[in-house]
């Protein structure tokens, strides 16, 4: 059953990440029928080829109410919202009491992962392109997103549930533009639409299994109108980290995150030799016995631990790794223990560390 449920993730996944260009015929078929269910008659579509092109350009003859710096209080995705709780509702129902331990896998399996894919690796563009505090528009792109309905599909496939034809119907029209386009912003006569990305470059994370945005050749993302954005492990960063990154960048760099994401795209040790940082100390690693721990001063109030991941890397490869640590050690162990949050006496007692 756990590979009928990696099958179908995968399905999702593959549909929620897609580069084609939309199905426009079917996303405004759909959506048009959306509409109908709210008592309202089919929008006029404007299609975009991004979400940035979406946030910034407003439609002929949108009233100011309804732009987009106000998302938050416009009425329809609150009523599309309603919508989907009512469906949610009902087919839960029709879940109740049923093989729980197979939902619990949907859950885990299909659900979960689909929806940490899909906020790693779509939800950074729009995050990025909002003028306005993400946490106030973010409800309406959660909905959008297919985990939900990627979850009641898989209790039809998998767990043999049954709804309703109308439940069928209404899941089918949410399934049919989470597998056709991509955001869309619904508005009393006009309905925004974005087309797909053109590209993305994903990697799957080690420790849950989760898909995110990554590349370290140049943006992660990008659609059909040039607007991309960088990404690496996951982290947004600026171009020049993946495209460009050198020492005095680094130095003059004020995030911490981003200033750790270059660093790792130039390597620690070469970063370490260019950016000539002093070694304070080394010492053998007791919680990954055979390699070593060396503590470097970055002259920045802050210190460089570099060490060996614990663990294999998928080509079977131990990775080198460096950590900021605040600049007052000058003991690798106590580092060490620092980053665990624990003493260095408490850390060297370790077994062996992931």
């Amino acid at each position: 059953m756990q590979r009928e449920a990696a099958k179908i993730r995968e399905q999702w996944l593959g549909w929620a990440l897609s580069t084609l260009p939309a199905d426009r015929p079917a996303a405004e078929a759909a959506i048009s029928e959306l509409y109908d269910l709210i008592g309202l008659a089919p929008p006029r579509f404007h299609w975009v080829l991004s979400p940035l092109a979406a946030l910034v350009t407003e439609p002929p003859g949108v009233p100011a109410r309804e732009s987009v710096a106000r998302l938050p209080g416009w009425p329809l995705p609150a009523r599309f919202s309603a919508l989907i709780v009512e469906l949610c509702y009902g087919l839960d129902r029709r879940v109740e009491g049923r093989r729980e331990p197979l939902e619990r896998l949907i859950r885990q399996e299909i659900r979960f992962p689909v929806s940490q894919s899909v906020s790693s690796s779509l939800l950074p563009p729009l995050q990025a392109a909002h003028d306005v505090p993400f946490y106030q528009v973010s409800r309406w792109y959660s909905r959008q997103a297919p985990s939900w309905v990627a979850h009641y599909d898989a209790l039809r496939r998998l767990a043999g549930v049954e709804f309703t034809a109308e439940q069928r119907r209404r899941l089918g029209l949410w399934e049919t533009v989470a597998r056709s386009c991509g955001w869309w912003w619904p508005r009393q006569d006009v309905c925004v639409v974005s087309e797909r990305p053109t590209f993305v470059h994903t990697e799957t994370a080690a420790d849950d299994g989760r898909v995110r945005l990554h590349h370290a050749d140049g943006p992660a993302i990008g659609y059909a109108d040039g607007w991309n954005l960088h990404s690496w492990h996951g982290t947004q960063v600026p171009a020049w980290v993946i495209e460009d990154p050198d020492v005095r960048r680094i130095a003059n760099e004020g995030n911490v995150e981003v200033r750790r994401c270059a660093i790792e795209r130039i390597g620690w040790a070469s970063y370490i030799e260019q950016a000539e940082l002093r070694l304070v100390s080394v010492a053998p690693d007791p919680g990954n016995p055979g390699f070593e721990l060396q503590l470097y001063d970055m002259r920045r109030e802050t210190g460089v631990l570099l060490a060996v991941n614990g663990s294999l890397e998928r080509d079977g490869h131990r990775r080198r790794y460096g950590l900021t640590v605040p600049g007052y050690f000058d003991d690798p162990i106590a580092a060490a223990g620092w980053t665990y949050g624990l003493s260095g006496e408490q850390y060297s007692l370790l077994l062996r560390r992931t």
